[in-house]
């Protein structure tokens, strides 16, 4: 049995870790099909604390930055990414 990585991208609507999720990408080494922002009207969690609680390793959170005097409503890009990945098991 061979192992595979498979990775969770949430971004949420604010830095904390139970907040709402607004935006998300799944890509999965194991094959199965890929989750897209987008191709569903629900994300495949409410939040980043549902993930870790179904079994997602946090890997890495998006560190706080102070707004830009002036930006502090700029929506360019979305802030708050978490970075979560799960390992899974499939047959050679």
């Amino acid at each position: 049995m061979a192992h595979r990585q498979n990775v969770l991208i949430l971004y949420l609507a604010d830095s904390a870790l139970d907040a709402p999720v607004i935006a998300w990408s799944q890509y999965n080494g194991d094959g199965a099909r890929e989750h897209m922002a987008g191709d569903s009207s629900e994300p495949p969690y409410r939040s980043g604390l549902a993930a870790l609680r179904d079994g997602w390793r946090l890997i890495q959170m998006s560190p706080l930055l102070p707004h830009a005097p002036g930006a502090e409503f700029t929506t360019a890009y979305l802030k708050y990414e978490f970075l979560f990945e799960r390992v899974v098991n499939v047959d050679d």
